[in-house]
């Protein structure tokens, strides 16, 4: 064996490692002492059918020969160290993509350097390992995190790899397209890399925008966590109040006492009034065991019965149930606000019928079951079950319905059923 024969020889070692270790890296095959003894033997045993192929076969067969000598038998073993089935076939072409960047660093060296035959060679083998090292502490991290995202998302991480694995064997190694010089074919590469930059442009655009509504729902989420939690503590402050003036009701029988001996009978009657009207106003319904339900109920109701519009409430809850204060609260707060506001058009109309908001509620085996129905005027639009208004500040009551809902893997859905809005939601 001549020294050019073994410099060939080893440099057909030097590639099929670089690309076995950087795909075996990318599929995060080497993470264990048995895998890597596994993934080593396998390359050995790899190499051996190689070496005989070199002796055997002419160059041009070799080249030919290359996927069925190396790279199939390398799928199977990344599959079986894996478990995988696609990853492993898309770390193979992003290697052999990255094997690009070995070729043409040694076809500069070699342009720089002419007159020597081995000097490509020579160089492919000077670079591979620091090329290898490089790859594997910055490349091959990135990549191993795309094994995570979905299969849609790996399909389109691995078609840039798959279109020029395919690109050079049919126009480099299977034809003589490429050296032709057909400007077709001179210029797919360059047009791919335009497509791939456009789609991702796109892809990113796309995803920018998802990321800015997602952002905006977090946000009104934790307003509406804020308001719930402020509407709680003064619908407490309310009923706290109301049971201060319980106590403190003897100190108003003897005021009211000392005004009747003193003939002052109007400014009693007015007093009287005052404290009429203000525990009205911080009367809370007792519609169930649950205090936080009672509270929102009972403010809603007053808040209905000042349009026109009353409030149908039935239903049993023990007091403690498996849903937070703050987050029953923004549920049900949405749901009623949205019930009230598509009610209110036909309050302010005038209609001669006194228009219901039912609310039916109970609990079973740990899980809250609600139901809110309103008569609505206009046909609703739905999109994949899911009422949507073209008015601007409309739609965020129902997402922030389905975001509290999926926190506790519950389940919610709209429908409209002869003139009514219904909604029903279990937690």
């Amino acid at each position: 064996m001549n020294v050019a024969t073994a410099i060939f020889l080893l440099n057909d070692a030097a590639v099929s490692i670089f690309g076995g270790v950087l795909s075996a890296s990318f599929c995060g095959a080497l993470r264990t002492r048995r895998n890597r003894f596994i993934f080593w033997l396998g390359m050995a045993l790899m190499l051996i059918p190689q070496g005989a192929v070199y002796f055997l076969w002419d160059a041009e067969l070799r080249r030919q020969a290359y996927p069925l000598v190396l790279h199939l038998p390398l799928m199977i073993l990344l599959y079986v160290l894996t478990g995988k089935r696609l990853w492993p076939a898309i770390s193979i072409l992003s290697a052999y993509l990255f094997c690009q960047m070995r070729r043409w660093m040694a076809l500069l060296a070699a342009a720089v350097l002419p007159g020597e035959k081995m000097t490509q060679s020579i160089a492919e083998l000077a670079f591979t390992l620091p090329l290898l090292l490089i790859l594997l502490k910055f490349a091959a991290p990135a990549v191993r995190q795309m094994m995570e995202h979905s299969l849609k998302e790996q399909c389109q991480f691995g078609s840039i790899p798959a279109l020029y694995y395919a690109f050079d064997y049919v126009t480099r190694i299977y034809t003589d397209l490429l050296s032709s010089g057909s400007a077709v074919v001179v210029e797919f590469m360059p047009t791919v890399c335009c497509a791939a930059y456009l789609v991702f442009l796109l892809y990113n655009t796309a995803e920018e925008h998802r990321r800015s509504l997602s952002e905006q729902m977090q946000n009104n989420l934790k307003l509406q966590m804020s308001q719930a939690e402020q509407e709680i503590s003064e619908l407490r402050e309310s009923q706290a109040q109301t049971a201060r003036y319980r106590h403190d009701l003897r100190h108003h029988l003897q005021y009211l006492l000392s005004c009747i001996e003193n003939g002052q009978t109007g400014r009693a009657k007015q007093y009287i009034y005052g404290i009429y009207e203000e525990i009205e106003a911080q009367q809370v319904q007792r519609y169930c065991e649950n205090e936080t339900i009672n509270l929102i109920l009972s403010a809603f109701a007053k808040r209905a019965e000042k349009t026109g519009i009353r409030l149908d409430v039935r239903g049993a809850l023990p007091n403690l149930l498996p849903v937070s204060d703050n987050d029953l609260c923004v549920i049900l707060s949405n749901a009623l606000e949205n019930a009230l506001h598509a009610c209110l058009p036909m309050a302010e109309a005038g209609s001669d019928c006194v228009i219901f908001v039912q609310f039916r509620f109970h609990a079973q085996n740990g899980r809250l079951f609600l139901q809110i129905i309103n008569p609505c005027q206009d046909n609703v639009r739905f999109e994949k079950g899911i009422p949507v208004s073209n008015r601007p500040g409309h739609g965020i009551g129902v997402q922030s319905i389905r975001a509290f809902v999926e926190r506790y893997s519950g389940g919610c859905t709209f429908l409209t059923e002869n003139g009514q809005f219904i909604l029903r939601i279990f937690l």
